[in-house]
């Protein structure tokens, strides 16, 4: 089953690297889907769903890999950008000064 996960995700990491963001969302779901803790494949899947502008998917994304580790200031950017994306500026805020604060002062 380990492997097939790794196939998976690697052909899911060659349609992201081709730039079909959407056909890499679509494969990497279902991986999501059997391992919610599965960082790798949920960084991937988020950044899948910002590049093709599936920005309510990106959100829920980013926000699953903050829950799962508070302290990642990638899933804090990475969220930040997606609200901004969707005219949610206040709402991204915290997270951008979040980001900010754990890499040493960059709001970017």
């Amino acid at each position: 089953m380990q492997d097939r996960t790794y196939e998976t995700f690697s052909r899911g990491q060659m349609y992201f690297d081709l730039g079909d963001y959407i056909e890499a969302a679509r494969i990497l779901e279902p991986i999501a889907d059997d391992d919610p803790a599965g960082r790798s494949v949920l960084e991937l899947l988020g950044r899948s769903y910002f590049h093709s502008a599936q920005l309510a998917k990106a959100e829920l994304t980013f926000r699953r890999i903050i829950d799962l580790d508070p302290c990642d200031s990638w899933a804090h950017i990475a969220l930040a950008r997606s609200l901004e994306r969707q005219s949610r500026m206040e709402e991204a805020a915290p997270y951008r000064r979040m980001h900010a604060a754990m890499s040493g002062g960059s709001l970017d």
